[in-house]
């Protein structure tokens, strides 16, 4: 029996509340209401036509979107980076299903903020068999209406835990992307739209294959 990602995200929720101080994951909670609560990252919805983009992969090759309709379509997956747990689980999970999602004549793309080398190390050492891209300074991301700037008390919390995000993105703003899912058909419309300000929260990759089925 296949694992399900949210059963994975809930026991790593339940163990995370058991070690964290409260008052780190109060802050936490806090910075997640005040985005959701902000006209920041809302991300793009149905029925738009998803802008096009040419991003290095995680070998230095250089990947087009609507290259990569034309062969069938695509789920588009941006994530936060290597150091998000989160991300981790769901991209796990992703490669997984990624047999199905092939079956079906769709692909996988994912898109972070991260270099290439920190990309490269990540896809190496969770064996990812899909699209590892690059998106410098979150541009790419920015385009799809998803990046916003960490709060100053996070960005404290985050150095506490020992996270080096600049290192990885290779740059000092702090800026990431909402953690986001589209399934977008050959044509480049948007058919379905997942954007959560709450980086826990994801999709269950069994559905967007499902989903994928719908829109070939």
């Amino acid at each position: 029996m296949t694992t399900k990602l949210l059963d994975e995200i809930q026991q790593y929720q339940d163990n995370f509340r058991k070690k964290a101080p409260i008052e780190t994951q109060k802050l936490m909670e806090q910075a997640t209401k005040e985005l959701s609560e902000s006209n920041i990252a809302k991300g793009l919805t149905v029925g738009e036509q998803a802008p096009d983009f040419t991003l290095k992969d995680a070998t230095g090759a250089s990947i087009s979107l609507y290259e990569e309709l034309k062969k069938g379509p695509v789920i588009l997956t941006f994530y936060r980076g290597a150091w998000c747990p989160y991300c981790n689980l769901e991209l796990n999970a992703y490669q997984r299903v990624l047999k199905d999602i092939k079956a079906t004549g769709g692909q996988l793309i994912a898109v972070s903020p991260q270099t290439p080398d920190a990309s490269l190390t990540m896809k190496e050492k969770n064996e990812l068999e899909f699209l590892v891209l690059s998106d410098p300074d979150g541009i790419v991301a920015g385009n799809y209406n998803l990046v916003f700037k960490l709060p100053d008390y996070i960005i404290e919390i985050y150095k506490g835990f020992g996270l080096d995000i600049p290192g990885h993105n290779g740059n000092d703003t702090w800026e990431l992307p909402v953690p986001a899912t589209y399934v977008i058909d050959r044509s480049g419309k948007i058919r379905f739209a997942s954007v959560d300000p709450d980086y826990t929260k994801r999709e269950e990759p069994s559905r967007m294959v499902e989903l994928l089925k719908e829109v070939l």
